[in-house]
């Protein structure tokens, strides 16, 4: 499929998708379609482990749904959280590289991804602001802004369409980690590329458990971790694992 408003990339073991429709990188039905086809190609492939989810330029990661699209929103509206249901379950470690606003259905993708560094400048601000605007956050976002920060804090956020800074998301917890503005990418894929020396099958695993726990219940949960402790251990990966361990070596993982 030809990308016109997604550009991806990939550096050794991470794969990179930047949101590219300036100015506000904001999503269309056209730009779902897209995003839906780059998350298959990623996650088919093998060599890619980590993803990591930015915006182009510096003034916004998204600002959520393009209302110029208005006529696609019957179709917009569930395809945007399907797609942010996806990267919350998705099989391999996401990145949320948050390098201007992300607002509304922005911030709710960021709260998809499992992890969120951002860039601390006063153009930064993070928030799901849609009832601002008489209306919801529909793409997940209020049972993963609730999930992060507890009913209470998230309900502040939402109700009252606050906008915050990148100290302000890392003191309540909203994100992980704050970064120099020059450095967001840098750190970000350093983040990545110590998610992408762990052993991919493993990794995955422990995604899927967490993802079964959260939509599925405690009890399915706990049968993907037994299911995969009996996969991991006839796996390469494992056997390498506990040698290195024996030997006092780091272990390279191959994904086998």
């Amino acid at each position: 499929m030809e990308l016109k408003n997604l550009i991806v990339d990939k550096k050794g073991h991470v794969g990179i998708i930047i949101i590219n429709r300036p100015p506000a990188n904001a999503w269309t039905l056209e730009a779902f379609l897209e995003f839906e086809s780059v998350l298959d190609e990623v996650e088919n492939d093998k060599e890619a482990r980590v993803v990591v989810i930015t915006g182009a330029g510096e003034k916004c990661f998204s600002s959520g749904y393009d209302i110029t699209d208005y006529e696609n929103l019957e179709k917009s509206a569930p395809k945007g959280q399907e797609l942010w249901k996806r990267v919350d379950r998705f099989s391999k470690p996401t990145i949320a590289a948050i390098n201007g606003y992300a607002l509304g259905g922005g911030c709710e993708l960021a709260l998809a991804c499992h992890f969120r560094i951002m860039a601390d400048h006063p153009k930064a601000k993070i928030g799901c602001t849609e009832v601002n605007l008489g209306v919801i956050p529909a793409w997940g976002g209020t049972l993963m802004m609730a999930g992060i920060l507890g009913r209470s804090r998230a309900l502040d956020m939402i109700l009252l369409s606050k906008k915050i800074s990148a100290r302000e998301a890392l003191e309540i917890g909203l994100i992980d980690k704050v970064a120099a503005s020059k450095d967001l990418m840098k750190d970000a894929m350093e983040y990545a590329g110590l998610l992408a020396e762990r052993p991919p099958i493993a990794v995955s695993c422990v995604l899927k458990a967490m993802s079964a726990g959260k939509y599925e219940g405690i009890d399915q949960g706990l049968k993907v971790e037994s299911e995969s402790t009996r996969i991991l251990s006839k796996t390469e990966d494992a056997v390498k694992g506990a040698m290195a361990f024996l030997q006092k070596r780091p272990p390279v993982f191959k994904g086998k």
